[in-house]
Parts: C-alpha cells; structure tokens; sequence
C-alpha cells in the first residue's frame, strides 16, 4: 500500500493504471494525476529504460504545466516501456493495444512525447479518438513538425533577455538534445539572430565558438545523422557540453541532465528547460544560490501542450501559435516577477503560480481531485 501512495499528496495522483500483454512484450503505466480542471492531457513517452517513478514526476509537471497556462485540462502522462526505433509494424501493433487498453479511460487524452510521433497519434485517433498532436491530413496542427515548444521556448527567453539586460540579438546558446523540441528553439533563436555554438544528440556533441548552421544540422537529423557528422566542428563529449562558455544553456532530451554531478561546471547566465524534468532539484538549488536563473519546465516549454488543447478544441494554427506567445511570455513574467518580489526560487515562484490557480479550481469540486459530470468537465 506504502508503494503504491508514495507520491500521493493533496494534488493527487488520482488514478494509476498498469498495462501488461504479453503477447506483445507491452509494459506501460498511465498516472492520471489531476482532473479538476478537466480532462488530462499529457503525452506518452516510449523508451526502454523508462520508469514509473518517471511517470509519476512527469504526470505532475504537466498538472502544474496546464493549471500556470490556464488550460481547461488537468495533468497526466503515459509511458510504454520499449524501444522506440522497432520495426514499424511491432511499433504500430504495441500502440495500438497500449491504447486498446485505455479505450474507456476518458479521464486522460493521448499526445505525443519521446519516441511518439504525428504517425503514432493518428493509430491511437484510428483505435479511441481521444488524441492530440494528430498529423495535418487529420485536421490536427501537427506541433513538433511546426516546433510548438519550441516557439514558446523562444518567447521566454526573450522575457528573460529583457529583465536580465542581454540581447537576443547575439546571444550565445547551447542546446542538449536536437529532436522535436531543440531543433525547432534553435531555428526560431537563430532567426532572432542568437548563435548556436554547441549542441548534441544521443551519439555526441559539437562545438563551434563562430555559430552553427541551424539549417544544415536539420537536414542531417533529417539524413538519419547524428550531429556530429557536421562539417568543420570539433566534436566533444556530451559531458563537456555542459561547461561550455554562453548566455543560454537549454536542455532539451532526457530528465535529470543536469544533477549534483556536473552542475558546478555548468557556465551560462541562465538555463531554459526545453525538456521535462531536465533538473534535479539539488541542480535547480544550487544555480539559484549561484544567481544563475533556471527557468522551469512547465513555465518555458508549455507550448506543445498550450497547442495541443487549442488542436482538442478546434482552434486554427494561427490562434495557436498567438496564444502560445501569449500565455508563454506572460507567465515567464510572473515568475520572475515573483522571484524578485518574494526572493524565492524559479521552481518555487512556478509551483505558487499553478498551485493557486489549481487550488481555486478544486475548490469548485465536490471531490477535490475528480467530478462526476459526465466527461469530468
């Protein structure tokens, strides 16, 4: 009982759900974690070496995520225990039954995260219809081939340029990871004229002090490539990536990159959390000790989830990616609003900020954490 209630607390979680079929070696794991603002959306992530802990700390971040962006969706995340790049058709067929499997769960709406594509959403549209993040033929705005996140990544950082006092505008910025969410940060920051000196993938890292081309890195990705076949650029370890020397340090691939081991060397003005749960909390304690801001996760990459609810909801590209802008920037300012009033840290001006605006929520409820409306609206 101690095991299962270990992350119970006054926000939840409200269900766990433990999928197994061993026909085809599915492993997974739904924690819906709160609905009082409405049904949850959170994506699902498949990765061979993912955990249930993972899950539960995930399912709480996009709680927090959706409660600061005003969205009318409460917090949940999957996770499929399995590799990622199998065969196509043993992909779609774990896909497929892992979402069988949830086909009355209507408390949780299913969007896309690690190793889960536009491809994969439109599988789980084909089994229960309950999804987000579909591909463009489907009528869906599809949020990592537009860089959904990323765009609201870049909106942040440049509230953060603004109060810190350093221009976008030749900003030097490195990026760990170059999927869905880094590679699109990169375009849009380059665009606002910051240089991209270092970035890596999961076969290696860069570096070039003169700025990389943003541009010819995608086209590699697009090759099937690692970074580290670029042209002209010394190649380093993914370890000392993160002592390079910039104005902007942006983690953007797997949770806990930055821990108690390597942090000290880490060398930027600030640290923009493109992933989630990039930061251990001693990481995150130990950059505000030394002034170095640490923006959160839910506070700068909220903008695949801001589009995803506006894709549930039927609105257009266009309003999309304004209300990302919108909601991005604005809650950016008050978190650093926040911690210059209440010297308090990023992670705790961002937690009072969602905590308020979910706890006004659960106040409505007969039930703190759930409804038995129909469709839990």
């Amino acid at each position: 009982m101690d095991v299962s209630f270990k992350y119970a607390d006054e926000f939840g979680p409200f269900k766990v759900i433990q999928l197994y079929e061993p026909s085809l070696s599915l492993k997974a794991v739904l924690v819906v974690d709160n609905v009082a603002m409405g049904p949850s959306i959170g994506g699902i992530r498949m990765a061979p070496d993912v955990t249930i802990d993972e899950c539960f700390r995930l399912a709480r971040a996009m709680t927090f995520k959706n409660a600061a962006a005003g969205l009318p969706h409460g917090g949940g995340k999957a996770v499929i225990c399995a590799d990622p790049k199998m065969p196509k058709a043993e992909k779609q067929a774990v896909v497929r039954a892992f979402c069988q499997g949830l086909r009355n769960e209507e408390s949780y709406i299913f969007a896309p995260d690690m190793g889960m594509d536009e491809e994969c959403m439109a599988w789980i549209r084909d089994e229960v219809g309950r999804v987000v993040g579909l591909p463009r033929e489907l009528g869906g705005i599809p949020l990592d081939e537009l860089g959904a996140t990323g765009w609201g990544l870049s909106h942040a950082v440049d509230v953060v340029a603004e109060q810190y006092g350093f221009p976008v505008k030749g900003a030097r910025f490195v990026v760990q990871g170059f999927g869905a969410v880094g590679k699109h940060a990169s375009r849009f920051l380059t665009e606002k004229g910051a240089v991209l000196v270092g970035v890596a993938d999961s076969r290696g890292a860069i570096l070039d002090d003169n700025g990389l081309d943003v541009d010819a890195l995608i086209e590699l990705k697009s090759q099937g490539k690692s970074v580290t076949e670029y042209p002209d650029a010394k190649v380093i370890s993914a370890d000392d990536l993160i002592g390079l020397e910039c104005d902007l340090w942006i983690p953007a691939a797997r949770p806990d990159v930055i821990n108690e081991g390597n942090v000290q060397r880490l060398n930027a003005r600030a640290v923009i959390q493109g992933a989630n749960i990039p930061c251990t909390k001693e990481a995150e304690a130990y950059l505000h000790q030394q002034g170095i801001l640490c923006l959160p996760d839910f506070i700068a990459n909220a903008g695949g989830v801001i589009c995803a609810s506006m894709e549930y909801h039927g609105a257009t590209q266009s309003a999309a990616f304004d209300a990302i802008g919108e909601k991005v920037r604005r809650n950016t300012e008050e978190v650093l609003s926040r911690i210059k009033t209440q010297s308090i840290s990023p992670r705790e001006a961002a937690i009072a900020l969602a905590k308020e605006r979910l706890q006004k929520a659960m106040a409505y409820r007969r039930y703190s954490l759930f409804s038995t409306a129909p469709h839990f609206l």
